[in-house]
């Protein structure tokens, strides 16, 4: 598609305010400004406030069996083993698909970055097919667009420093595609036309599917949903160990510990560019290409 054709990014939605706002954001749609600090913070709060609930919730669910204690001892009202069976599924069900599409998104976004350097390399050779007269302004350009591009990605997750040279390589995307066809249509030749306008609109179009990558998320309720369904599986795992007269701090702390950090892997993938877990190993793709690049004439 021309670089006119291209989606616009969407709006902010309650998600992004809280975990983030897209990584890239229309100069004509204002968004909730949250820094770099603040999106950090969040996923940690998540994750530590999962934790400490999850540890209240077994102590409350612990003291809560205790007190309704049926007469005889290790006897469960009828039933109770059913509903907790299915929440305990439930709350599987939804780790195992959220930790699963976040791993699949991982893996999509660095796929995209190679993708992209294919695509970005593809171009610059065809380049080679224009009129001489027309390629000095068209390759400094090109390199102008892969330097903005490497810096967009390099400046995330600080969205306000990415969006700049964002807009910057869309302004010269049109600029590529005028000199372009230009020089296409002087050389008159239908082949060449076919493969540089082409090549140059895989550039484009994958620039498009990153953009729109990384605004791809679960919506809010998924979120909203696990925390819940962990607080909810705490109470009644705490309920089931009211049985023991004495506490198992290591059952308590190890199931309390084991799917905060579950939950927070998942956070870390499908947020790559903010915590521990990145995906810029794969951008040295691209940095090669840059430096084979502005090596050629």
């Amino acid at each position: 598609m021309k670089p006119a054709e291209r989606l616009e990014s969407p709006s902010g939605s309650i998600f992004n305010n809280i975990f983030g706002k897209p990584s890239f954001s229309h100069p004509n749609q204002p968004l909730i400004s949250i820094s770099l600090n603040t999106q950090v913070y969040i996923i940690v709060f998540y994750t530590v406030g999962l934790l400490i609930g999850m540890m209240i919730c077994l102590e409350l669910g612990r003291r809560i069996g205790t007190w309704g204690k049926p007469s005889k001892p290790n006897k469960k009202p009828i039933g109770s083993s059913t509903i907790e069976n299915a929440v305990f599924a439930l709350f599987g069900l939804i780790i195992a698909f959220t930790f699963s599409g976040a791993a699949t998104r991982f893996e999509e976004r660095r796929h995209l970055v190679v993708e992209e350097a294919n695509h970005l390399g593809t171009a610059w050779s065809r380049l080679d097919l224009l009129p001489a007269s027309y390629q000095p302004s068209i390759r400094k350009n090109f390199r102008s667009y892969l330097d903005k591009r490497l810096e967009t990605y390099s400046n995330l997750p600080d969205h306000e420093a990415s969006n700049e040279p964002l807009l910057e390589s869309e302004r010269l995307q049109t600029l590529l595609w005028k000199e372009a066809h230009a020089a296409c249509s002087e050389k008159g030749d239908p082949a060449t036309t076919s493969l540089v306008l082409t090549s140059l609109n895989g550039v484009f179009d994958i620039a498009t599917t990153r953009t729109t990558a990384t605004q791809v998320h679960p919506p809010l309720a998924i979120f909203q949903l696990l925390f819940l369904l962990g607080l909810s599986s705490a109470l009644l795992a705490g309920c089931g160990m009211s049985q023991s007269k004495k506490r198992s701090w290591l059952h308590i702390i190890g199931f309390a510990v084991v799917i905060s950090v579950s939950v927070y892997v998942t956070l870390e993938l499908e947020f790559p560019r903010l915590g521990l877990i990145q995906v810029t190993g794969a951008d040295f793709l691209l940095l090669e290409l840059q430096t084979t690049i502005n090596a050629s004439k």
